[in-house]
């Protein structure tokens, strides 16, 4: 397997360097005319992206078809026909969240590059990723060489809120779009690199499963001068409190130990021991909370848990409204079924009077990574930044990875980006940004991983 994988060192050593700087040149400017599109969800207007594509796949005859969902949510793929061997998808989507302009320190759509920075909405997530899924499917095509498998490029709506307007849609409404493909790569894994100078590239194999959920209460309403013993709203404040007060009980599935166990190799003792055998350390009341308190993100990768994001009762201060609610956006371990959940959660709060709806809810799925895919992200991203590692991870976010899986394509989020510690990047936050000579070395890291493949 090894020597089957292996022939790559750096873009320019795969093709010319002259032809390797003219693709990060086109890469930068790709990137700083994408980010200017304003494909802000919502409303989306995912089609001025659709467009955008259009023209470079015209310009280099390149077939393509395009779908819209609704009016302006477009999506388009394109597709590089090869061998039989299970298809490809390099999958993005092309919305990018809102940014408020007022704390940005420039227009947010201005993908302008200052100090060696490209910044703007969408660097990061994910039309950064998206430009060089771009560049390594026109490099394919350009050298004309013969793949043992099709890839499939796809450009999507709606990610942001949920991609019912988007690969949802599609697998819905055009699933022959994916037939025939085995593997894909979207965003949801990255490059790290420590202060020490370890890099370890993530790869995001399962997520967590977004369940979001609204509390509904009714009571008696009634003037704010004369409170009852009961209210909608006081429902759902105890709702809440109870909640607040007990949180999800934490347990290990089999990825997060694994991801742990690996993260543990570079920690000292304040941590390492305690990642190695996660198991274990859960069992530790100090240490559970330490890690809630000091590292919220792996915290959560250990445990559900329910963010209380929106709530709503009366339009005017001396009134008790007749109904009060709260929307709760959880997220849930993929090892049980969120109906489980939901369940659970219900009977927490049995007692109050509050109902529970569903607003949202995915079905979990791991990517097995016992594949060429996964083997050559490991090989050649060790080869090419010696002394790297490559470790499994679970997100805590949610991808349309989800969709796919659900449809039985193996998939994995992988960005060959590596971001120093402590970097600001920005994703979903104020100046979001890209360092400009890590894309460029980017260009070239994911055409040799997609490389290796695509061709025997």
């Amino acid at each position: 397997m090894r020597s089957k994988i292996l022939f790559t060192l750096s873009l320019s050593l795969i093709i010319n360097h002259a032809l390797a700087q003219t693709l990060e040149d086109e890469s930068v400017a790709w990137l700083q005319d994408f980010i200017r599109i304003d494909t802000i969800n919502p409303p989306g207007n995912e089609s001025r992206a659709v467009d955008f594509y259009a023209s470079i796949f015209e310009a280099e005859g390149i077939e393509y078809e395009t779908a819209e969902s609704a009016p302006g949510r477009g999506n388009i793929w394109a597709r590089l026909s090869g061998g039989d061997e299970p298809g490809l998808i390099l999958l993005q989507h092309t919305d990018v969240v809102p940014a408020e302009e007022e704390f940005w320190t420039i227009d947010p759509l201005s993908g302008d590059i200052r100090d060696g920075i490209i910044l703007g909405r969408g660097t990061r997530d994910m039309k950064g990723l998206g430009i060089l899924q771009l560049a390594t499917f026109l490099s394919l095509h350009r050298s004309g060489v013969e793949l043992n498998r099709d890839i499939i490029f796809m450009a999507t709506a709606d990610e942001e809120a949920g991609g019912y307007f988007g690969v949802g849609w599609l697998i819905e409404n055009r699933p022959e779009i994916f037939a025939g493909a085995g593997i894909l790569l979207n965003e949801g894994g990255g490059g790290s690199r420590s202060e020490e100078g370890d890099i370890v590239f993530g790869v995001e194999v399962t997520q967590k499963v977004p369940v979001w959920l609204r509390l509904n209460a009714i009571d008696t309403p009634g003037h704010g001068s004369s409170p009852r013993t009961t209210s909608s709203v006081t429902r759902i404040v105890q709702a809440l409190n109870i909640l607040l007060e007990n949180p999800f009980p934490p347990r290990i599935i089999g990825p997060v130990a694994e991801y742990f166990s690996e993260l543990s190799v570079d920690m000292d003792e304040e941590w390492g021991p305690s990642y190695a055998d996660i198991n274990a350390a859960i069992r530790d009341p100090a240490f559970v909370l330490k890690l809630h308190e000091e590292r919220p993100g792996h915290n959560s990768l250990v445990r559900d848990t329910c963010s209380m994001t929106r709530l709503g009762g009366s339009t005017k201060i001396n009134v008790i409204p007749p109904e009060a609610w709260a929307e709760l956006d959880c997220r849930i371990l993929p090892d049980k079924p969120s109906a489980v959940f939901i369940a659970e959660l219900q009977a927490m709060i049995a007692g109050t009077g509050v109902e529970v709806e569903t607003i949202m809810a995915f079905t979990p799925a791991i990517s097995a990574t016992s594949t060429r895919l996964f083997a050559a992200i490991a090989s050649v991203t060790q080869e090419l930044h010696p002394g790297s590692r490559v470790l499994p991870s679970v997100s805590t976010g949610f991808t349309d990875s989800h969709f796919t899986r659900d449809f039985g394509i193996v998939s994995y989020g992988f960005n060959p980006l590596i971001t120093n510690d402590g970097e600001h990047t920005g994703v979903h936050g104020n100046d979001e940004q890209v360092p400009e000579m890590a894309f460029r070395r980017a260009v070239g890291d994911f055409y040799a991983v997609v490389r290796n493949v695509v061709i025997d």
